[in-house]
């Protein structure tokens, strides 16, 4: 569901596109999955959607993108664009002090992208990386902005505050929802960092540089594919994207398995 944030951006930045969304209900959550396991799973979404005759694909998970963004730009015939290289650069260009908090999943945090990509741009940055078990499933669940969720923010954001970073990046696509609660818990004086807009821009402009974009005249569509429950999906999904879902289509997990047997 969390990537439903980041479409959302793109559908307002390229409005004459036409985008598929699959969605892993059937698997998630990815967070708490060791990388190899992910890095399958993304790898058979990935074939799956390259099966659908796309231009580009966006990994539009921050786990996933930790997991196998490099494995499957090399494996696949068309760009593959990640979600984690555009908030490494927006961290470092924000912070004044070069002490910047990670907010994100296990298997994010685990796989160190973000640190390497921060570094490869200042040596000098500080990273505080903390792993946020609990935020997805309480975001997903009936309360997303209830007294346990902001217990649970208050708690990972401990270690940041001890550490005075000014800077904290959002790194998981789910956490821009709950962002009242977190800008609350950090203050205006802590930057929050979720690159959805920096990431469509991206898209922009690799569609642009290989000249495949669409007659910016033209209005794009966009549907909606998932593993899991189809109605469960329309109803949870629509509080993630914004906007009005319609039909949402089922594939079995034996058709994602099968795109890399």
């Amino acid at each position: 569901m969390g990537g439903l944030t980041v479409l959302h951006e793109c559908l307002v930045t390229l409005p004459h596109e036409d985008f598929v969304y699959l969605g892993d209900a059937a698997r998630l959550p990815y967070g708490p999955r060791p990388l190899p396991e992910i890095r399958r799973f993304s790898r058979e979404i990935a074939r799956f959607l390259a099966g659908e005759d796309v231009k580009l694909i966006l990994v539009a998970c921050n786990a996933a993108t930790s997991a196998a963004l490099p494995d499957l730009q090399e494996e696949l015939p068309v760009p593959v664009v990640g979600v984690i290289a555009p908030e490494a650069h927006a961290a470092v260009q924000a912070t004044r002090n070069r002490r910047v908090g990670l907010l994100a999943t296990e298997a994010t945090v685990a796989a160190g992208r973000y640190e390497r990509l921060i570094h490869a741009l200042d040596a000098g940055v500080d990273v505080v990386p903390v792993a946020c078990p609990r935020l997805v499933p309480l975001i997903e669940g009936d309360d997303p902005f209830g007294r346990e969720t902001v217990a649970a923010v208050r708690e990972y954001a401990a270690p940041l505050h001890a550490e005075s970073v000014d800077t904290v990046i959002l790194g998981c696509t789910h956490y821009p929802l709950i962002r009242p609660i977190l800008q609350r818990e950090f203050g205006r004086g802590v930057t929050l960092v979720f690159s959805a807009e920096e990431t469509a821009r991206e898209i922009a402009e690799t569609l642009a540089r290989k000249g495949i974009e669409n007659d910016p005249a033209r209005r794009g569509s966009y549907r909606f594919v998932t593993t899991g429950a189809p109605e469960a999906f329309r109803a949870m999904g629509a509080r993630f994207l914004q906007l009005p879902i319609a039909e949402v289509e089922r594939v079995e997990l034996a058709r994602l398995e099968a795109a890399v047997a």
